[in-house]
């Protein structure tokens, strides 16, 4: 029997690589569709409404809203455009039956771009292309559109999913045109023409007359009046409040449960509904402890949709108690219970996260997609009143056919001609391998890189000192290829602070000439605390608490004045970078410090000196 449609709904992802416009998009739709009332003062990117969000400029969590155009919802999902956050891009295409495609008119397809369309077509999904900002004074409108159907043949799309319909877009301005502007098509009043093809183009939910309820979780929430939500989409069947059911669990158990609240969502709203039908994305309340994956069923009929799954981790850290001597000054959870309890929260609603014990009971060993995204959960754990203390990030490796295979990622940069040298020297140093090279002709070389996810680590800082902050990095999770062997690790040495005190500035002015200094006069610093970057390879032990010596002789000449260079302050992502094997970094509500994983200078010294002799003697044996 073929399957029956919703003909009044359309549920579609917008899918983009970071910042190219997707939260500018989907504010658009939403004003334009009266969404607001006039009088009513709306931020600009409405859907990124965490702090973090707002103050990076990226979208961490997959968001849905829904716009009413001609009769019909049209459900938006606003995906993450960074690949650290890929799973909340896996969860979100589960909930659409298709997808609008947007692409930078400057920049074009980037690595990320890449990574949401490859997941899009490998479901199966139909694909609407948006070249947005196109108003942009260097917009290449036809070479990007080019660009992105060698995408399309790069990742093996099928005949069927290379023809697409094209928009051109300005979402800032809030235009859309079906006419190339190359060609001189005219530029558009507002987006009826994307509406209408979405409404065309996109198929609508489909569905079986007469199956049994399937209800698929696929995202959760949390309400400070109903408990946890659990964000379905209803493959088949109607949900009813005060509904009895079954929750078919992601280990095949099945249970009763019994719905207290369903939502749909209108605009920016949760609002309450007695029944939604097939293709609805709704919020059910009332059921404790569901999880993502799972899928509400009927319990005579129960039919389970299957679990969700995501790429595996390519990047670990180890995150602990904070054990500092300063530990306890600046936050209120500080135990190893409170620390592990935040950790399991977090992975009820992240899917690309694991948790694993340690060889320490205070310690646990985090692995996520990449640097970002386990930043990110850190800065959302000092934000709770934690203290930490946080591992240098180490890759994940994988054993296949008896060999052990460590993850790489592509790499695209965009660099001005002049550093083009540094930058592949840099790259080269880290194992990278060349796979293309293009002038636009602009002054600006474009690199695409195969790169070892090691050698990222840390690379983001050294790449913007080469290219005096000019150069553009992007890069995602491309494969796992056999290990690389040993890379260059960072070319400077720390500063140790070999006594606990306040820093004097008689002390910093004695060492500010061969080394950067990351801390000022009156920092509290105790014994193993790097305090500076050394200029050489090797660390240094110094006294930045030393004090002059007064006497009652007054010098013939009176002190000069000398001026202090600002200290190097680092913030969360960048000490994370800095860290060498042997340091880690301490993070509080208030501060992030940097210190030696051993404080006390005599164990540093015996344990690098066992390393050494372990190294001389496993070369030893190879020869």
């Amino acid at each position: 029997m073929a399957p029956a449609l919703r003909e009044d709904r359309r549920n579609i992802a917008i899918v983009a690589h970071v910042d190219h416009g997707k939260t500018t998009l989907v504010d658009a739709m939403l004003r334009q569709t009266g969404a607001f009332r006039t009088n009513e003062e709306v931020a600009e990117r409405v859907m990124d409404s965490g702090d973090l969000e707002r103050e990076k400029g990226i979208t961490i969590l997959a968001k849905n809203t829904s716009i009413e155009w001609g009769g019909i919802t049209i459900n938006v999902v606003d995906t993450p455009g960074h690949a650290d956050f890929g799973g909340e891009v896996e969860r979100a295409l589960t909930m659409v039956d298709g997808v609008v495609l947007l692409v930078d008119a400057a920049e074009g397809p980037l690595p990320q771009t890449r990574f949401v369309l490859r997941k899009a077509l490998a479901r199966d999904l139909p694909v609407v292309l948006v070249i947005n900002k196109i108003d942009r004074p260097d917009a290449r409108i036809s070479e990007v559109v080019d660009e992105v159907y060698e995408l399309f043949f790069d990742i093996d799309a099928r005949d069927d999913q290379i023809e697409f319909p094209i928009v051109y877009c300005a979402a800032r301005e809030g235009w859309a045109s079906l006419e190339n502007p190359d060609d001189g098509g005219p530029p558009g009043a507002d987006l009826e023409p994307l509406f209408k093809l979405l409404v065309e183009h996109m198929p609508a939910p489909s569905y079986e007359e007469g199956h049994a309820l399937q209800a698929w979780v696929t995202n959760l929430d949390a309400s400070p009046y109903l408990g946890r939500l659990a964000l379905c989409r209803i493959m088949n069947g109607t949900l009813k409040k005060g509904q009895s059911l079954a929750l078919s669990r992601v280990d095949g158990t099945v249970e009763r449960v019994k719905l207290a609240e369903l939502f749909l969502t209108k605009h920016l709203e949760r609002v309450p509904t007695d029944e939604a039908g097939p293709g609805d994305l709704v919020a059910v309340a009332g059921i404790e402890d569901i999880l993502i994956g799972e899928t509400l069923v009927d319990p005579e009929d129960p039919k389970p949709m299957p679990v969700i799954d995501v790429d595996e981790p390519a990047l670990s850290m180890t995150i602990g108690v904070n054990s500092s001597p300063l530990a306890g000054k600046d936050g209120d959870k500080l135990t190893a219970r409170m620390v592990k309890d935040r950790l399991d929260r977090e992975l009820v609603g992240n899917m690309s996260l694991r948790v694993l014990p340690t060889e320490r009971p205070d310690t646990w060993d985090v692995q996520a997609r990449g640097e970002l995204q386990l930043a990110v959960l850190v800065e959302q754990m000092r934000r709770e009143g934690f203290e930490l203390t946080i591992g240098k990030p180490q890759v994940v490796t994988r054993e296949i056919d008896g060999k052990v295979h460590e993850p790489v990622e592509r790499v695209t940069i965009d660099v001005p001609e002049d550093h083009l040298g540094a930058v592949t020297q840099l790259l080269a140093s880290r194992k990278g391998r060349m796979e293309n090279m293009v002038n636009h002709g602009t002054g600006w070389v474009r690199l695409d890189y195969l790169v070892p996810s090691r050698g990222l680590i840390g690379f983001r800082t050294e790449f913007l000192t080469e290219t005096r902050g000019t150069g553009v990095l992007n890069h995602t999770f491309e494969d796992m290829e056999p290990w690389f062997g040993e890379l260059r690790t960072r070319p400077t040495g720390s500063l140790v602070a070999d006594r606990n005190g306040p820093v004097t500035a008689y002390a910093l002015i004695g060492l500010q000439e061969r080394a950067q200094m990351m801390v000022a006069p009156t920092n509290e610093v105790y014994t193993g605390m790097i305090v500076g970057e050394n200029s050489r390879a090797d660390d240094m032990d110094v006294n930045v608490c030393k004090e002059k010596q007064l006497t009652n002789h007054r010098a013939a000449a009176a002190d000069q004045t000398v001026k202090l260079t600002p200290p190097k302050v680092l913030s969360l992502e960048q000490a994370l970078e800095f860290i060498s094997e042997d340091e880690c970094v301490e993070v509080t509500p208030d501060n992030v410090r940097l210190r030696k994983v051993q404080l006390d200078v005599t164990e540093r010294a015996r344990i690098a000196k066992a390393k050494k002799n372990a190294r001389l003697a496993e070369a030893e044996a190879k020869s």
